[in-house]
């Protein structure tokens, strides 16, 4: 078996910004991520649950600072960069938008009607986006057979490998909120075909806030 376990980053400075955080704009954590990670690094390090053999990171710098924080669950570990784990690139005029703005110029329709439509002008289809994370996940698996490893990585990076793994639509049919730093597990078995052990996992946070509180 081959256990691919998917940890959201913590909560980031865009999301509070609520700004459109891109490869290029994206700041890392806030101060709720940064607990929210320490929270998971906490439990994976006093109960332990598994031991990876890898453990891999997107490089935007909110997955690889969640990434550094959980880690040390697991002591000396090596922390690997893949690009293929990143969130979905809304291009350079998208990068750093306000959601407001965005929405106003654009809407919000495209994404989920069209996985072949610009929704985010130069940047990724959603379709692009959710063959680049199938891709990756068949590498990782290829590189990784009958080992445990942990990526730290995205919400719509977890719902494009969920959806493949469980062979669904692209869009549509049901949505999913991961939520930060939650734990889904995903096992190939020897018939290729994926278990879903668990989804968002985020018995870790009891009594943080789900977010920053800006009001």
């Amino acid at each position: 078996m081959t256990r691919l376990i998917y940890v959201r980053h913590g909560e980031s400075n865009t999301t509070v910004a609520r700004s459109i955080g891109g490869p290029r704009t994206c700041s890392g954590l806030s101060a709720l991520g940064v607990q929210q990670s320490q929270r998971l690094r906490d439990r994976w390090a006093t109960a332990p649950e598994f031991a990876p053999d890898a453990f891999i990171t997107s490089h935007y710098p909110r997955a690889r600072q969640t990434a550094a924080i959980v880690a040390e669950a697991f002591g000396g570990i090596e922390v690997l960069v893949d690009e293929g784990f990143g969130e979905h690139d809304p291009g350079p005029d998208c990068d750093g938008m306000k959601f407001a703005e965005f929405v106003e110029r654009y809407g919000t329709d495209a994404w989920s009607e069209d996985p072949f439509g610009v929704s985010f002008p130069g940047g990724e289809t959603l379709a692009e986006f959710q063959f680049r994370v199938g891709r990756t996940v068949r590498r990782t698996i290829e590189a990784n057979a009958g080992r445990t490893v942990v990526v730290s990585c995205h919400g719509g990076v977890i719902d494009a490998a969920f959806r493949q793994a469980l062979r669904m639509p692209p869009t549509g049919s049901f949505t999913i909120n991961t939520l930060n730093t939650s734990i889904t597990e995903l096992v190939l078995q020897p018939s290729n075909k994926w278990t879903l052990r668990r989804y968002g996992d985020v018995a870790h946070l009891a009594g943080l806030p789900t977010s920053t509180n800006l009001d």
